[in-house]
């Protein structure tokens, strides 16, 4: 048996078939015949902008919680949610991005994402769909671009009507106070 990245290869299979399990098994198969897999992203909305994050990170996608303020906190984080028993922040994405403020009645969606400092809720206005992406539309953002944005946006994917702007998840979830800062 040899284990690949995210996912099983089962040598005990017939010559010339191989049995994949995991997250990865659709990308697996299709990189073995020779096809070209596309990247999936989660996206979401903010403040109108479509921002997506690679869906290996994302755990999962639950409506407005109960939060938990905490005093002194930086301001990105708005609180702290219990997840069927596990306590997580939850990091306002329109505070990061330096983005308005969300009305008072508008309720947020928490987007739950797995990073190397653990789980942790992503705070957006809408939820969009899962979006398959080919990598020759990727583009590296400008070099123009300022501020939080600049230090959150990985890249960018150009779809047929509107551009996606791909978070870097590790940044993003991060409640660090110096990732908040104008460049």
């Amino acid at each position: 048996m040899i284990f690949g990245v995210g996912f099983i290869f089962s040598s005990s299979e017939p010559a010339g078939r191989q049995r994949f399990e995991g997250v990865q098994e659709f990308f697996a198969i299709a990189d073995c015949i020779g096809v070209t897999s596309a990247l999936q992203f989660c996206t979401f909305y903010v403040d109108g902008l479509l921002l997506g994050i690679d869906v290996q990170h994302v755990q999962e996608v639950i409506l407005n919680q109960p939060m938990t303020r905490v005093p002194l906190m930086p301001a990105v984080l708005r609180g702290l949610i219990n997840l069927r028993g596990q306590i997580i922040p939850a990091i306002d994405l329109r505070r990061k991005l330096e983005l308005s403020e969300r009305a008072d009645d508008g309720l947020s969606i928490n987007v739950v994402v797995r990073t190397a400092g653990g789980v942790v809720s992503l705070l957006v206005d809408q939820i969009g769909d899962v979006r398959n992406v080919a990598e020759e539309d990727f583009a590296r953002p400008p070099e123009t671009l300022r501020g939080a944005a600049r230090e959150l946006v990985s890249g960018v994917y150009k779809l047929p009507n509107e551009l996606l702007l791909v978070l870097n998840t590790e940044r993003a979830a991060s409640t660090n106070v110096e990732t908040n800062k104008a460049a």
